[in-house]
Formats: structure tokens, C-alpha cells, sequence
């Protein structure tokens, strides 16, 4: 074996905390795990592999927590770079997010014309073929409500015909993993099963959809609730809402935006203890995402960024964020004062889950890809692996 080795880490995922913990990485997979001293055997088992051909790497974690790599579920861009603008710009983007510790990505596409959304399918089908860490498509447009389109551009969004969902599924060559609908739109329900049918796990989101009508989706195979509270109604004493069909099913995952703007940190608490393991954070992030205040473009439309709040220019619609997964978990730990290894499963785990990927990615375990992330005590990123090759 060659590789890495990352020990004397605080090991924090969604089977627990263990202090003084050590992983080996051969190739893209962990190996090996333990706590103390075990790693020296590591290593020294390499040294009597006559394939090695190079010493493994070490890393001293000094006691810092150590993470499973970051999944994203929902994210339209960062560092300065939309992901709606060829695939130059999605890799720039990409790079931004994986310096904060998300190793895997979906990419978000916002309402556009058909033949617009066709070409970005594509370019990220494309993009999925020569990256791992890219997982495929989420299209959270074009089928919303109007009513609740927040920063999509209504002259492209459209009832969900079956042309117009084939269509875009083909686009997608076999990558397309997320959909957001609204159920409440003509053939909605139909458009679920065949979304379903190739794939996709479908959400609903940007929508007018009371408790019936949310239930509904979920009943026939919706598994997503996009960015829960926002976009949609609220929980009302005689209308409860989306977000609480959401919550009585189990089988459903609720995305949540935790950036302090768009839900305030008690009711994402709230979330967690009523939905436990059925949360996950995501960033909704667009181009400002480890970028600058100042003005940006969302699909179609200005956006304007003013001390880390992205909105429609000359509106107060909020479009977007310009969160970090690491600031995702920072402020899960001190703002909604969720205990670690809650926050940790809400960004690796629970995401996989819904992905089906979570034979493989969420946990440090052996024989799970080796995607980790390194934290200091304050939840600042010092360090990333992916695929078990650290990341510059």
C-alpha cells in the first residue's frame, strides 16, 4: 500500500465521536481505521508491500476534528463562477466549494429556456464522466409555481409536459440525480413517476402546495423537500403546510439552508428534532459563494450581494446564497447549538442517503471512498482529501 494516512484526529461522522483516531487511504478508498497507536502498524505493513512504490503521506491532526467529505445537494455556483455558464466555469465554481470541504457536488440548474437547460445538462453530463467528485444535475427549474418562483425568471417557467420533462431526462444522458417540482401543477404528478422512473429523486419545492397536495407527492415517490420554509408556505395553525407533510413522512429528507438569512437558526433546530437524521444542509449557493459583495447574474436575472445577502437587484428576494458547507456546519453547531455528530451526518450521511450513495460515501470507514475533510477547533477547513488525493 502507498497512500495517506491521517492520524491523532478527533473522528467525528454520523456513527459517532472517537478521540485519537487514525485512517489509512489506498488509492480512492480507507482501508483502514483505529484509534492510538495503530497506525504505525499501518505504516509499517507498507514498508513489507513489495507493490508500494512510494512512501504514504502523513498527516498529523494535532487533535482537530475530521469529517467525511462534504455532499451538496443544492448549489448554483461560487468563487465569482455560475455553474449556468459553460463548463470552464462550473470547474472554477467547483474548486471554490471543494477548498471549503465539499467533496462531492450536484449541480443546480435554475429555470431557463428548454434549449438552454438542454445544453447545461449536457455540459454537466460531460463534466460527471471525467469528475467523480461531480455526482450530476439537479434541476431544481423550470417546473414552479409562479407564485413561489423566487430568484427563477418567470418568463421561463412552465407546466411539467411530458415532452418538456422527457425532454430534459434525455438531455441529461443517465446524470440527472435531483429534480424539484411543484406538485400542485398540471400533470405534476404524472411528471413525478416518470422523473422517478428515470432515476431522479424528486423534490418539492417552490411551490403553493398546502399539507394535501404535499402528501400527495410524497406519497407517489417525491423524497425531497427543497430548501424547507423557503419558497413555499409556512407551518400555520390551520394550514400546516409542506413543511410539516415533509416531516410526518418518514422517507422524506429536507434540504435546509442554514446561513442565519434564510431560516433563523431556532427553527433549523427545530427541524433537526422533529425530522432527526432527515435533514440536510445544503448551501443554495450562486457565483458570491467564497467570492465578494457586488453585483452577479443568476440564470436570467441581477442579483445584487450586500454583506453576504444575495438578492433580485432593487428587490428583497433572496436569491440564492452565498454560503460554504463549512460554514453550514459551524453554524449548525453554535448558532442552532446541534451536537457534532448531528451537524457532521446533515452534510455526509444523510445527503448520500438520499442519493443512494450511502454504501460508499458519508462515514470513515473502511472500504468507503476516501473523501475527508480536516477542521480546527473553530470548524475551519485546514484540510481536504478527495478520493483520497489531498486537495490543494
Amino acid at each position: 500500500m502507498s497512500g495517506l494516512v491521517i492520524h491523532s484526529a478527533r473522528k467525528v461522522d454520523a456513527d459517532g465521536l472517537v478521540d485519537d483516531f487514525w485512517l489509512a487511504i489506498d488509492g480512492a478508498h480507507i482501508t483502514a481505521t483505529g484509534t492510538g497507536s495503530g497506525w504505525r502498524e499501518a505504516l509499517r505493513g507498507t514498508d513489507d508491500d513489495a507493490s508500494s512504490t512510494a512512501e504514504p503521506h502523513v498527516i498529523d491532526a494535532h487533535g482537530h476534528w475530521l469529517t467525511p467529505g462534504f455532499i451538496d445537494l443544492h448549489c448554483h455556483g461560487g468563487g465569482g463562477h455560475p455553474y449556468d455558464d459553460g463548463i470552464d466555469q462550473m470547474r472554477a465554481a467547483l474548486a471554490t466549494h471543494r477548498a471549503h470541504g465539499t467533496t462531492r457536488s450536484l449541480i443546480s440548474h435554475v429555470a431557463n429556456p428548454l434549449a438552454s437547460l438542454r445544453e447545461s445538462l449536457a455540459v454537466v453530463a460531460e463534466l460527471t464522466a471525467s469528475d467523480p467528485l461531480v455526482l450530476g444535475s439537479h434541476l431544481e427549474g423550470p417546473f414552479l409555481a409562479p407564485e413561489r418562483r423566487g430568484a427563477h425568471d418567470a418568463r421561463f417557467l412552465r407546466d411539467p409536459e411530458p415532452e418538456a420533462v422527457e425532454e430534459l431526462i434525455a438531455a441529461a444522458h443517465g446524470t440527472l440525480r435531483t429534480a424539484t417540482i411543484a406538485p400542485e401543477l398540471p400533470n405534476a404528478l404524472e411528471a413525478i413517476g416518470v422523473l422517478i422512473e428515470a432515476g431522479a429523486v424528486v423534490g418539492v419545492g417552490h411551490t403553493t402546495a398546502g399539507y394535501a397536495e404535499a402528501a400527495r407527492a410524497f406519497e407517489v415517490g417525491a423524497r425531497l423537500l427543497t430548501h424547507a420554509f423557503n419558497a413555499m408556505p409556512g407551518i400555520h395553525h390551520r394550514a400546516p403546510g409542506p413543511v410539516l407533510a415533509a416531516i410526518d413522512n418518514p422517507e422524506v429528507t429536507l434540504e435546509l439552508i442554514l446561513d442565519g438569512l434564510h431560516v433563523d437558526p431556532t427553527v433549523g433546530a427545530m427541524l433537526f428534532r422533529e425530522a432527526p437524521g432527515r435533514v440536510a444542509l445544503v448551501t443554495d449557493a450562486m457565483a458570491a459563494a467564497g467570492a465578494t459583495d457586488g453585483d452577479y447574474r443568476l440564470g436570467g436575472l441581477n442579483v445584487t450581494v450586500h454583506n453576504g445577502l444575495a438578492v433580485l437587484s432593487g428587490t428583497d428576494t433572496i436569491a440564492g446564497s452565498t454560503l460554504t458547507q463549512d460554514v453550514a456546519l459551524r453554524n449548525a453547531v453554535t448558532l442552532a447549538g446541534l451536537d457534532p455528530v448531528t451537524a457532521v451526518a446533515a452534510l455526509t450521511r444523510t445527503p448520500a442517503h438520499v442519493l443512494g450513495e450511502g454504501h460508499r460515501l458519508g462515514r470513515l470507514h473502511a472500504g468507503y471512498v476516501a473523501d475527508a475533510v480536516l477542521l480546527d477547533h473553530d470548524w475551519r477547513v485546514t484540510a481536504v482529501v478527495a478520493d483520497g488525493a489531498p486537495l490543494a
